[in-house]
């Protein structure tokens, strides 16, 4: 499936009804009934050889007689019908079903896919509750309520959702650019819907209910191009291991580990809720109002003690903070406002306000530098009724322009009494809750959306020593031992491949029997530790397979002996491949984290990290996705912190994060760039005086056979590949690679070197400065969506970029868009040629069918060079530009 299917999907000029009936308990009858009165403007086309008219429209006894080939067929038949319809829709030439049936076991499943693909026919379903497009009139479902025009889309994998969301929608008056019922994911899922919405200028917010994700990588790297310009929320059931099963029985697919799916919401930029009721709020706050808050701190102005303490436990409990007013606002509102009154944050304006005192602190507070953020709590008052507060409230805020007012929410408790003021509230744009806790809960969602937001855009630092990194002795290493059939590689064995990624391991020798483990402990000197080496026992410790500070041969000798004896009785068929020694480290002053690497069937590889212990696994341990920067890494170490999985001791020096970072970072370097390594576990690492020492170590090995090796991980990595050392005009040696998120500064310096002249043939007009944001999204790129190549060169002990090249392709490939610039006072070296070579020979790799630039017709130098290379240069007069195409299929 592509967008421009998709596209083709969601805009039907004409549909026709599989099974249609005149009988009202059947999904027939409801889903005529529901296309007759959406409004739908096109012609509606029954299928059903029982009835010579349904819902009094003239009926077609077969598909093969329908008077035009419909865009779009609902089929309303039992399953077993279902993939002989797809047959004949196919040789109608229909290209799009809703499949409403449900019910399907894997056999059948299979077999509608494979039918469908066959006959060319994209489906949505089965068990599916239909599609409703209201913007055009089409209610093409099974629902038993209608959707409002809108600009939020929900997609869901349960039916029963979708009606709960659709009677929630309308109480609330929220509206819907696309509201669309998945069902199995058959045939169109999530990636392909969320690349379609992120580009649609009829929606402003993806709302997501998922039970499983299959295509895991195209997800990601759609939802994170959407969370770049709207909000993207989503629930994700199957939390729980009792959850999962359920997912799995009602969806099919992999469940996977859950922390992995909150490490995979979060890389992307989306915002995860836990219920229906999170998700409502969530819609409030974010879909309908999405406004990235500036800072974090939440003032509180209530007519009510209780309902602002209860706001400040429910804050402080959800990590959030309370601002803290000034001296210059505290004056203010103590010359407007009773002696009484509490001037602290909350502002308790007590049970007696009038509406002139909730207007005479608002106008104080909205204009408060300090005041970011802003809840309003009103309880029920005798003196006025809510209403009146609720108009003063809208009046007060809307006087304020939209980008120098703080963000304001409002909670009007109660219900018959507060149900008018909240759709005041409503009406003026400003959202509202039904309970002081339920309108925290919402900001918080807002916390975390600017966090996640935040963590699309940081520039991320370089490591010093990553030059020092030997990818092809690490490949030659593992190599070596897959030939010799070694798939388990202890410490021993694993430090000269963590050595080739700068990862510290302690001194290690290997002995075969008790007596060489003697000989080898009084050569190394005392105290030892001795460990067991096997590949059967993941965790030496639970069996008294390791044993610390031996101070003598004879105690070497006898502890090897016995540690034999007990894995003999306990684990028999276990496999012993001798021992380990090593000096005893000092852990005086140290800390002890665990580091693994684990494969998730969904997402691949993961990186886990916590404290050492007996056993980690994904309940116990910070969960992240390689590939990880200094950023990410840094963001994993706060994670597990934040959940308790490193607890920072009260030791005389903490540890070291920015090492702790770049060891990290090598690990996933190490995943990454080695496909054979299936798993890791770094146990323990000891931390300690600003250093990481590896103290056991077990990597697991296994040839990667399933397709390309990068297609295993979630995400993308830097294609190292396609670096390239060039020669340019001078004689100079240069560089040419993909851009990296940590040549942000880099290239923030490039720009700056660009004449206004060369910045205006770029952007086709006057152009400021960048923001971070911007380069960051220049900088921060999606390899998987579009490709960015630079030229760089080390001038003055510094790496400069001369310039720059940039693709973006199309979901379909059809297209490629290109643009170059080199920076102005370095022209006549080549750099022009180079770059746009690279744009030519990326297309041709990802086998797109025409590259196509836009330039100025005073910008000579690009249309000569253009020409040059075989593009085709046109004039377009309308639009003032010159076009350039290149065909490649």
């Amino acid at each position: 499936m592509t967008v421009k299917r998709i596209s083709q999907f969601f805009n039907p000029k004409s549909v026709a009804v599989i099974g249609a009936s005149n009988r009202t308990n059947r999904a027939g009858y409801v889903v005529m009934r529901n296309l007759l009165q959406g409004g739908f403007n096109g012609p509606i086309m029954p299928v059903t050889p029982k009835y010579k008219a349904v819902h009094g429209v003239l009926a077609y006894p077969t598909i093969d007689v329908l008077p035009q080939i419909p865009d779009l067929a609902v089929i309303c038949t039992n399953k077993e019908h279902c993939c002989k319809i797809i047959e004949q829709l196919g040789e109608k030439g229909c290209k799009n079903a809703i499949i409403i049936a449900s019910g399907f076991d894997k056999a059948l499943k299979e077999a509608l896919i494979n039918t469908a693909k066959k006959a060319e026919v994209n489906i949505l379903g089965p068990n599916s509750l239909g599609l409703l497009i209201p913007r055009i009139g089409l209610n093409a479902s099974f629902s038993h309520m209608v959707a409002k025009p809108g600009k939020i889309a929900f997609v869901s994998q349960s039916a029963a959702v979708c009606s709960t969301i659709l009677d929630w929608a309308k109480t609330k008056d929220i509206g819907f650019s696309y509201f669309v019922s998945v069902g199995d994911c058959g045939d169109i899922d999530f990636d392909e819907l969320v690349d379609f919405l992120g580009r649609d200028a009829n929606t402003q917010a993806i709302l997501l209910y998922i039970d499983n994700i299959e295509h895991t990588r195209r997800f990601i790297s759609a939802a994170r191009a959407a969370a770049f310009s709207k909000p993207v929320i989503a629930i994700k059931t199957g939390k729980t291991a009792a959850g999962a099963d359920a997912a799995i029985a009602h969806t099919g697919g992999n469940q996977g580990s859950d922390a992995v799916y909150d490490a995979m919401f979060q890389r992307a930029g989306m915002l995860r809720v836990n219920d229906l009721r999170e998700l409502f709020a969530a819609t409030q706050t974010l879909a309908l109002h999405p406004k990235l808050l500036k800072q974090e701190a939440l003032t509180i102005l209530t007519n009510g003690g209780g309902p602002g303490v209860m706001s400040v436990d429910t804050l402080i409990q959800s990590s959030g903070k309370l601002a803290e007013l000034s001296k210059e606002t505290i004056a203010k509102l103590n010359q407007v406002l009773p002696q009484h009154t509490s001037f602290a944050n909350p502002v308790d304006i007590y049970g007696d306000s009038d509406p002139r005192r909730y207007q005479k602190a608002l106008e104080i507070l909205v204009k408060a530098p300090e005041v970011d953020n802003l809840l309003i709590l009103h309880s029920p008052s005798a003196l006025a009724p809510s209403e009146d507060f609720a108009t003063i409230i809208a009046e007060t805020v809307n006087k304020i322009p939209k980008m120098q007012r703080p963000y304001v929410m409002t909670n009007f408790m109660g219900e018959t009494a507060a149900y008018e003021a909240r759709k005041v509230c409503q009406a003026a744009g400003i959202p509202t809750y039904r309970t002081p806790e339920g309108a925290v809960a919402a900001y918080m969602h807002l916390i975390q959306y600017r966090r996640n937001q935040k963590h699309l855009t940081q520039t991320p630092e370089s490591l010093l020593d990553s030059d020092n990194i030997h990818t092809d002795a690490a490949a030659a290493i593992i190599e070596n031992h897959l030939q010799e059939k070694m798939h388990y590689l202890p410490t021993h064995d694993a430090a000269p491949l963590l050595n080739c990624y700068q990862i510290n391991c302690i001194a290690t020798q290997h002995a075969y029997t008790p007596t060489e483990a003697r000989e080898y402990a009084e050569k190394m000197g005392f105290p030892v530790a001795l460990k067991l080496v096997s590949p059967n026992i993941p965790s030496k410790s639970d069996v008294g397979g390791v044993v610390l500070n031996l101070n003598d041969g004879d105690e070497v000798e006898q502890t090897a002996f016995n540690m034999l004896l007990r894995i003999n009785e306990t684990y028999p068929d276990a496999q012993i491949d001798g021992f380990a020694l090593q000096r005893m480290a000092t852990r005086a002053g140290g800390q002890e984290l665990r580091i693994a690497v684990k494969t998730d069937p969904n997402f691949g590889p993961v990186i886990l990290l916590g404290e050492a212990g007996t056993a980690l696994n994904f309940d116990l341990a910070a969960v992240a996705l390689p590939p990880l920067n200094m950023n990410l890494a840094k963001y994993l170490i706060a994670a597990a912190s934040d959940k308790g999985f490193i607890k920072e001791k009260h030791l005389p020096t903490k540890i070291d994060k920015y090492t702790l970072c770049a060891m990290l970072t090598r690990v996933s370097q190490m995943v990454v760039e080695n496909p054979d390594i299936k798993s890791l576990e770094l146990n323990p690492v000891l931390a300690l005086q600003g250093k990481f020492q590896v103290l056991d170590a077990c990597i697991e090995l296994e040839k990667y056979q399933a397709g390309s090796r990068i297609k295993r991980l979630a995400i993308r990595p830097y294609p190292k590949e396609l670096e390239q050392e060039i020669t340019l005009k001078d004689g100079s040696m240069a560089l040419l690679r993909p851009i990296r998120p940590e040549d942000e500064e880099a290239h923030r310096e490039f720009d700056n070197k660009l004449t206004k002249e060369d910045r205006y043939k770029r952007f086709f007009g006057e152009m400021p400065q960048f923001s971070h944001e911007q380069l960051a999204k220049m900088t921060q790129i999606d390899y998987d969506r579009e490709m960015a190549f630079i030229v760089t060169q080390r001038r003055d002990d510094v790496w400069q970029t001369l310039g720059v090249s940039r693709v973006l392709m199309d979901p379909d490939n059809l297209v490629a868009e290109f643009a170059v610039v080199v920076r102005s006072d370095i022209k006549g070296l080549g750099l022009g040629r180079i770059l746009m070579q690279s744009v030519i020979d990326h297309c041709k790799r990802q086998k797109v069918e025409k590259i196509e630039g836009l330039t100025l017709p005073e910008n000579a130098g690009m249309i000569g060079l253009a020409k040059k290379l075989g593009f085709k240069v046109t004039r377009d007069f309308e639009e003032g530009t010159i076009v350039m195409t290149m065909p490649l299929a």
